[in-house]
């Protein structure tokens, strides 16, 4: 078990190396000048000679100083507002994970809803396998779009401005919650279908289990592995989502400030939104390769 999660571990710990060398490289390639947009502005009065030592600021140490940085915490100053990256990530990284973590919750009931039930029921089983398909292909600014016009103007059931911070989370958290709950419904409705083919099936029955019981208790479980695999991928994307999500209603978190740092070419900002993405999908990720060998003791050999 020590082994295999020492593998796990090293492998997250490169996958982490590669997101941030391929973003460093990308960032510095990247068309345009966050330097010049920001400070060649006429009202700010600043000389080249100003603008230069502004920009040896700002690109001092490269590469290897900044992954140093990184390791000690340090993300550099923004471009933008010339305050630390990392205060501006704690502004907006507390409202974010509060709305990933509920729209995971959501889409995970979603999923589990809609594979079981389809289990269930004959009769709707066509249709709420269906479900997924039409889910994942609604976009997300569209979907935000209607769900505001429908549950704010028309309704008048959540205020668009204002109200308790439950309702500001109500309609962004459905938002983010919809598109993601389609893979994992798909992957999870999948198992289920494939360990309900599986010999042990008909044993546990003929011996009076119900429906509900062999579901439940024996082919949930046997179900899970793949499910969390694709679970673990989709919390990857919770941070690409919010940026359309907190976008459309005008939430502040790392999404909304990810938005603002493109406009501005904010690199260090942006570099640092990548690597908190990818710490955050490297994570999950080992946490799903840790649970794997407890519903599956085979894995740990």
């Amino acid at each position: 078990m020590t082994k295999y999660l020492l593998k796990r571990a090293g492998q997250a710990l490169l996958v982490l190396w590669a997101a941030f060398t391929a973003a460093y490289i990308l960032l510095q390639a990247m068309p345009g000048d966050s330097i010049l947009i920001k400070f060649q502005d006429p009202e700010l009065g600043l000389s080249p000679e100003q603008i230069a030592k502004i920009r040896e600021y700002y690109d001092a140490g490269g590469y290897l100083h900044t992954v140093l940085g990184f390791l000690h915490g340090d993300f550099g100053y923004s471009v933008d507002t010339g305050t630390p990256v990392v205060e501006r990530l704690a502004e907006g990284l507390p409202e974010t994970a509060k709305l990933a973590t509920c729209a995971f919750v959501l889409a995970v009931l979603l999923a589990v809803l809609i594979a079981f039930g389809s289990a269930y029921s004959g009769r709707l089983r066509g249709l709420l396998l269906a479900v997924p398909s039409l889910f994942i292909s609604v976009p997300a600014f569209w979907l935000g779009i209607l769900l505001i016009q429908v549950f704010s103007f028309r309704l008048r059931l959540v205020p668009v401005i204002g109200g308790a911070e439950l309702q500001q989370l109500v309609l962004p958290v459905l938002t983010l919650a919809v598109p993601i709950s389609a893979p994992i419904a798909q992957v999870l409705a999948r198992s289920i279908d494939r360990v309900l083919t599986q010999p042990f099936v008909p044993v546990v029955a003929a011996k009076g289990a119900s429906r509900s019981w062999i579901l439940w208790r024996h082919v949930a479980r046997n179900a899970l592995p793949p499910t969390l695999t694709v679970a673990g991928l989709v919390f990857g994307e919770l941070i690409a989502g919010s940026v359309v999500t907190e976008t459309v209603f005008g939430r502040t978190g790392v999404g909304r400030l990810t938005e603002q740092a493109v406009n501005a070419q904010d690199t260090p900002v942006l570099l640092a939104v990548v690597v908190l993405a990818a710490t955050a999908f490297v994570l999950v990720n080992l946490l799903v390769d840790v649970l794997f060998p407890v519903l599956d003791p085979r894995l740990a050999t």
